[in-house]
């Protein structure tokens, strides 16, 4: 796979939106593959990784945040649906998966439906460890300030508005990675 090329299919035009995706995206995966080559007892597929690191907010142009420069109609939540549906079309469903569960530090179906969110009734919890450690890089870095590492703390904090049980997932990926 050629990630360069899925970027360049949605993204052909050199702009502040490619700019923030391809620094935000490319951070995450720089993240995942330190944390992985720490970890050679951990069966992670660094190829994958980088992949799929890469690829994992390829969906924001379709959503609504034009504070990061995205003017599409979906609202942000969607983003990362958004994704796999476009990845799954190119042919890529592992790819997808890690679209669709890096939201938060997931999504259950419980979060879902107790908030109303505009996404279908199902759960969106990372499952492979490749998924777990895109989710956990991704909470390090924002796009609003693309090119900056979060603290630990900084990630909690963030992370505090979905709930409890997504920190103490996000808590558990930290043991988990050693960091």
């Amino acid at each position: 796979m050629d990630y360069k090329q899925i970027i360049d299919k949605y993204y052909p035009e050199e702009n502040q939106l490619k700019q923030i995706l391809l620094v935000h995206s490319r951070a995450v995966a720089d993240k995942s593959l330190r944390i992985a080559a720490a970890h050679p007892e951990l069966p992670l597929d660094t190829t994958f990784l980088e992949e799929a690191a890469m690829l994992h907010d390829i969906g924001i142009f379709r959503c609504d945040a034009p504070g990061i420069q995205c003017f599409g109609t979906e609202p942000y939540i969607c983003h990362g649906r958004a994704g796999a549906e476009l990845l799954r079309a190119e042919g890529y469903p592992r790819h997808a998966r890690v679209c669709e569960r890096h939201t938060g530090a997931g999504l259950s179906l419980d979060d879902i439906v107790s908030q109303n969110l505009p996404l279908p009734h199902e759960s969106f919890l990372p499952e492979t460890l490749e998924e777990k450690l895109i989710c956990y890089a991704d909470k390090f870095f924002s796009k609003t300030r693309p090119d900056r590492e979060k603290t630990f703390e900084q990630a909690e904090h963030s992370l505090a508005k979905f709930g409890e049980a997504g920190l103490e997932r996000f808590r558990s990926w930290s043991r988990l990675f050693g960091q």
